[in-house]
């Protein structure tokens, strides 16, 4: 047993043991359109050891930030393991970032260089670890997982918030024992398990359920590395026999829709996880008429992962995202104030015990926003709902106006930041847009300078240029002016009725 004072290092709880008692088996498959990459536990430890020893000749200190920023490759998984290994943090960041928003994390973190794929950009004068210098650093001696704690930190995740910028979330090496009512209530996995991921590597999601997770139990992990391609997920199911396959909702309605996504290619796998957000009733049902397999739906965030869900262990119940998981303490607060847990049937903010091991650190330079978040022994996360008799959650929305893309959090006010600077435009406001009850598209609404002309191309190219792809809106609504409360402020609620009526 693992004790609070004993070292503790969450890449070798990840690798150290399965490259002892697992060494010959695959822990990593990286599926290529055509040809795949694979390593097994022995070789992955031994790699990870060689790239951390590498990281260490650098001369960085205990606890500096490294930022990852390649595309869905090998480099990517090795490096954030290695990084985490050598006693640093990883800063994962996603390929589809812009030049000004990489500056933007470079500066706000602190951190002494940016693994970097060629032709993606990087800040001028950060140490750059281009794949000449990585491919040195990875022929090392091996090195020991350096010796860690609980509370020291791992990596360091940046997520959209209620302020024009993304804030840095910290997360600690006991991160990894956190996960563990998920891995059995959410995940149910076990080491003959086969995980097939469809996120990108930077997403919490995916390096969550997608590597430490089946590396927790000894299982295998496969990640996807070609060009975007619905169908290519019941291809690599079937080539895999992928036993899990995780995955937001909307990979789902896309790959469904899919001349490969038969049962027959769909026959190995034991169910389907989905999160990120709302899983719609009839996109559930559609799965299972096809497979005849379960879909479990879990309700997370950056700051925790995922706490409430269904499960082998938690029957679904249509429209609910699920229950606690067993192991951790979540309740229903007032809305504005309080620490007393409201009764069932009472609409309220979602909140976890703080002395979950599963939950962040803290905000990286942030203490404003931590006050905002906690009260008593409870950490709030945003979500409003109501909780029925039986346990199981409700969602009705979040307590701010954060909008939900494709399962990334994009805060309005990052996106309205970007646009106010662009050419001819006075005034925007940006919301989310509900096509479906679960499809949602981010709508701007602009108030264009005096004599300036509508032009919804010039406005994508220059969100294009200065926001990451999910981040764009993909609709343009202008108004002679923007709706507006007494004390002046933006009536958000009343944006997507005047997008409804636009679109």
């Amino acid at each position: 047993m693992t004790l609070p004072h004993d070292p503790f290092n969450l890449a070798a709880f990840c690798l150290a043991e399965n490259a002892a008692r697992r060494t010959a088996k695959t822990a990593l498959v990286l599926a290529g359109p055509q040809d795949d990459q694979s390593l097994t536990y022995g070789e992955m430890d031994l790699a990870v050891r060689r790239l951390a020893a590498g990281f260490s000749s650098l001369g960085f200190s205990r606890g500096d930030r490294v930022m990852i920023r390649r595309g869905n490759d090998l480099d990517y998984v090795l490096s954030f393991f290695a990084l985490v290994a050598a006693g640093l943090v990883a800063l994962p960041a996603s390929a589809q970032l812009t030049a000004e928003e990489v500056d933007f994390l470079l500066a706000d973190s602190g951190a002494q260089a940016i693994v970097c794929s060629q032709g993606l950009a990087a800040a001028a004068g950060a140490h750059v670890i281009d794949a000449q210098e990585l491919s040195r650093l990875a022929a090392f001696d091996p090195m020991p997982y350096a010796a860690t704690f609980r509370d020291d930190p791992a990596y360091l995740i940046y997520t959209s918030g209620t302020a024009c910028r993304p804030k840095g979330v910290l997360h600690a090496q006991r991160v990894i024992l956190g996960r563990a009512p998920m891995l059995d209530h959410w995940l149910g996995l076990s080491e003959q398990d086969v995980v097939l991921h469809a996120g990108a590597f930077n997403w919490t999601y995916t390096l969550g359920v997608g590597l430490m997770d089946p590396f927790s139990r000894g299982a295998s992990a496969v990640l996807y590395n070609g060009p975007p391609d619905p169908g290519v997920w019941p291809r690599l199911i079937a080539r895999h026999r992928a036993s899990i396959f995780a995955a937001v909702p909307g990979v789902y309605r896309q790959m469904l829709r899919e001349p490969s996504c038969t049962a027959k290619n769909l026959a190995s796998l034991r169910h389907g996880l989905t999160a990120g957000e709302a899983l719609a009733p009839a996109l559930r049902e559609k799965f299972i008429s096809l497979t005849g397999k379960p879909l479990y739906e879990a309700l997370g965030m950056s700051e925790i992962s995922t706490y409430i869900s269904s499960g082998p262990t938690i029957p679904v119940r249509p429209g609910s995202p699920g229950k606690a998981q067993p192991g951790r303490k979540v309740a229903i607060l007032p809305l504005e104030e309080g620490v007393t847990p409201l009764p069932a049937k009472n609409t309220g903010l979602i909140a976890v015990q703080r002395c979950d091991p599963g939950l962040m650190l803290r905000y990286w330079n942030r203490p404003e926003a931590e006050e905002e978040i906690y009260r008593g022994e409870w950490f709030i996360g945003g979500d409003v709902a109501e909780m029925d008799e039986d346990g199981y959650f409700w969602l009705h929305g979040r307590r701010d106006d954060l909008m939900n893309a494709q399962g990334y959090r994009v805060s309005p006010a990052e996106v309205e930041a970007a646009l106010s600077h662009a050419p001819d435009v006075a005034d925007v406001a940006v919301a989310e847009r509900k096509l479906r009850s679960d499809v949602g598209v981010i709508c701007a609404f602009v108030v264009l300078a005096p004599g300036a002309r509508a032009d919804e191309a010039a406005l994508a190219a220059h969100c294009a240029e200065h926001l990451a792809g999910y981040k764009n809106p993909k609709k343009y609504v202008f108004l002679k002016a923007l709706p507006r409360t007494k004390n002046g402020k933006i009536a958000r609620r009343l944006l997507p009725e005047i997008a409804a009526v636009q679109m």
